[in-house]
């Protein structure tokens, strides 16, 4: 069974109902969308440059997380490559603070693994 773009108002995994919030996690969730969306807020980019960013994932999953970003508007053909649109830029915002948060959560974990094996 082939998945669908996630749809808010639709049923999408984990909410019967498709509350814009569990839509737009499904559509997240699923393999290398953030990655896609990551890679691409620095500027556009070629569908063969996504694939490279990305440690060379399949062209399959690539097209088809491409077709769903689209499909929900957050990403966008344009002369150059794909980009990010408003909205997909706007989104971007919210996820960076993120990448630092992680850095500091993989931080805290090593240190507490190291004291853990003292």
């Amino acid at each position: 069974m082939a998945e669908r773009t996630p749809v808010p108002g639709q049923p999408v995994r984990g909410s019967k109902t498709g509350k814009p919030i569990m839509a737009l996690f499904d559509l997240l969730g699923r393999s290398w969308a953030l990655g896609i969306i990551w890679q691409l807020s620095d500027g556009p980019l070629t569908f063969r440059q996504i694939q490279t960013a990305c440690e060379n994932m399949s062209p399959t999953i690539l097209n088809r997380r491409i077709k769903e970003l689209t499909a929900s508007g957050l990403v966008a053909r344009g002369d150059q490559g794909y980009q990010l649109t408003t909205q997909g830029a706007d989104l971007f915002v919210l996820l960076k603070p993120f990448g630092a948060w992680s850095k500091d959560w993989a931080d805290g974990l090593a240190a507490h693994r190291a004291q853990e094996e003292r």
